[in-house]
């Protein structure tokens, strides 16, 4: 019993420690692509898959919004023999308004 709580946990820990991954690859990707985005879109999303992907995630989508960049990371994690879970980011990044 102690140890399906135990492993139980360890996929819960996994998923979530997963899920934040994502967040930080599309937020970091989106920073990134940000700085690109006056060269174009190609040049913005290049960039972004980039960091995306040095930081463990895969780049699903990337778009500008006028000087926005928009972008959707994923990550696969295995916590567990068997049981795959998907982790799902989104973040934007532009300049400031106001």
């Amino acid at each position: 019993m102690f140890v399906l709580s135990g492993l139980f946990g360890a996929g819960v820990g996994a998923a979530r420690v997963a899920r934040q991954q994502a967040r930080i690859a599309a937020d970091f990707g989106a920073l990134a692509g940000a700085a690109r985005a006056l060269q174009d879109e190609a040049a913005a999303c290049a960039r972004t898959a980039e960091v995306v992907a040095a930081n463990g995630a895969r780049l699903v989508r990337c778009r500008l919004d006028g000087l926005d960049v928009l972008v959707t990371a994923q990550l696969i994690v295995e916590p567990l023999p068997g049981l795959r879970r998907v982790a799902t980011a989104t973040s934007r990044a532009g300049p400031l308004r106001g």
